[in-house]
């Protein structure tokens, strides 16, 4: 037999209130990355915040390398 649904869950009435709250629910910001504590997960963090940090240590190595210059 299938699982009974609660009394006033699809009702048309319950419909129209739970469209209401919907559109008054403030939207939530988009995770900009997954998170989690697989295996998985933590390798595709890890890989993730090497690509972040790659540009920084470019840019901080390109300012290293430069030689100030000498004023005549």
């Amino acid at each position: 037999m299938p699982a009974r649904k609660a009394a006033g869950s699809r009702s048309a009435r319950n419909v129209e209130t739970l469209k209401k709250k919907a559109a008054r629910a403030a939207t939530r910001k988009k995770s900009t990355r997954s998170t989690g504590n697989t295996l998985a997960a933590r390798r595709r963090l890890k890989k993730l915040a090497g690509k972040k940090a790659a540009p920084k240590k470019a840019t901080k190595a390109r300012k290293v390398a430069k030689p100030a210059k000498k004023r005549a």
